[in-house]
């Protein structure tokens, strides 16, 4: 049965989303392999809370409106029209000026990172130590599009690059002279 007092939206936080539905989790999870994180504890507190159905189809490489569809019909919801969906923002940009190889101070390898800590919370933890000009790296196997969102908020510039379809490094640094 439809539930319209909560609509699934491409706004829609994943966390609230499981909270309300708790049964299109393995429809999520179905949807695209990264999403299998989403049985993580920690991850389900962290960074879902933070995370929206649109940061969800840019990690899961679908299109917004697929994924809020494929969700919506699950849920018994009529379909978006596709004006409701805006682009998806392109993580994927030509090399930014700022960039320097030389620059990186730290490298943070999700399939390396301590379990019981987020790698986006290792890569904020990095990115408040940085001075300005300095870089800090973090290597994923998905777009980490709600940290990156995240890190732009906090002032941070962002840059990702794919290096193949299960390698994504990105690159992060603090605006100023070094």
């Amino acid at each position: 049965m439809p539930d319209d007092d909560f609509p699934i939206l491409p706004s829609t936080k994943v966390a609230a989303l499981l909270d309300h539905y708790p049964e299109l989790e393995d429809v999520l999870i179905g949807l695209a392999p990264p999403f299998k994180k989403l049985k993580n504890p920690i991850l389900r507190k962290s960074v879902a809370r933070i995370a929206s159905l649109e940061h969800a189809a840019a990690v899961g490489r679908i299109p917004t409106l697929e994924l809020v569809n494929r969700l919506r019909e699950a849920a018994g919801q009529a379909a978006l029209p596709a004006e409701a969906c805006r682009a998806a923002a392109s993580y994927f940009a030509s090399q930014p000026a700022w960039f320097d190889a030389g620059k990186i101070k730290a490298s943070i390898e999700e399939r390396l990172s301590d379990p019981r800590k987020m790698p986006v919370t290792q890569l904020l933890e990095a990115a408040a130590r940085l001075a300005p000009g300095d870089i800090v790296e973090l290597i994923t196997t998905f777009i980490p599009a709600p940290g990156i969102e995240v890190m732009r908020k906090k002032g941070f510039l962002v840059w990702s690059v794919m290096e193949s379809p299960e390698l994504i490094r990105t690159y992060v640094t603090r605006p100023g002279q070094s």
